[in-house]
């Protein structure tokens, strides 16, 4: 190959070079917001966790409506209905779901079997907001609530495993109204491990953070499968039972 030959080759090499680096650069660029559909403030304030909404941290923000439906048809109100509220601080992310249900179904006494056809609440977190697939993984969490307040999601071999320790919930139960009060931790998943003897220490929260999120509830009226599971932000196409695989689905949340 001849000296003109070298010359033209490493020009070629040099704009591809460059050219990939513009896209890297772009794609690294892209505005989180686009990501998401669904986009919205949460105010700052640290509320009393024992299951009431009467709080004053909570008078500062206004109620959500969970009213997606993911999995069956939506529910008559006599049924179901949900709304919620969050808020946050330096340690928590937390929400308040007041849900209305006429049936409570925890059928399954081992807590790691199907526990998603019980009832139960589903907060669903990706620290920072990249969406992508997190079945498998910790790049996003899915946190199932049972009523006795264990807390399950999926490891990365595949297996479900109790994750306690992220998620403090107090429910009181009036009638068929749930009040769900909960204190999320937030991990990063790019360094999150759950080998024995390592320690996962939560993320400190500031102000302008922006995170994925999702809230939803299975719905069981006793039977061998919930009829509905009902979210907080609309999916489209027909399967919408994707959150708990995809994050790309959560909402964007930015902590004002």
């Amino acid at each position: 190959m001849n000296k003109d030959s070298l010359i033209a080759l490493s020009v070629v090499f040099l704009v591809l070079a460059f050219l990939w680096m513009e896209s890297s650069r772009e794609s690294a660029e892209t505005p989180l917001e686009s990501l998401h559909a669904v986009q919205m403030s949460v105010s700052y304030g640290t509320p009393v966790l024992d299951g009431n909404a009467t709080d004053a941290a909570w008078s500062k923000t206004e109620w959500l409506p969970l009213d997606q439906s993911w999995i069956g048809n939506p529910p008559p109100a006599a049924d179901f209905s949900g709304k919620y509220k969050l808020l946050w601080d330096e340690n928590n992310l937390y929400v308040l779901a007041e849900i209305t249900d006429d049936t409570l179904m925890d059928g399954h006494e081992d807590g790691l079997l199907k526990y998603w056809d019980d009832d139960c609440l589903e907060i669903f977190v990706d620290e920072d907001a990249s969406g992508g697939i997190h079945q498998f993984s910790y790049n996003a969490f899915a946190y199932h609530i049972a009523l006795d307040g264990k807390v399950v999601d999926i490891r990365p071999d595949s297996v479900p495993a109790y994750f306690d320790d992220h998620c403090t919930t107090r429910r009181i139960t009036n009638g068929k109204i749930s009040t769900w009060e909960v204190a999320v931790k937030i991990f990063d998943g790019n360094q999150y491990s759950d080998q024995p003897g390592e320690e996962n220490i939560s993320k400190m929260l500031r102000k302008g953070k922006k995170m994925g999120f999702a809230l939803a509830y299975c719905d069981n009226d006793r039977s061998p499968e919930r009829e509905n599971f009902i979210g907080s932000v609309p999916v489209e196409g027909p399967d919408k039972n994707r959150g708990w695989i995809d994050a790309g689905i959560f909402g964007l949340l930015t902590l004002d």
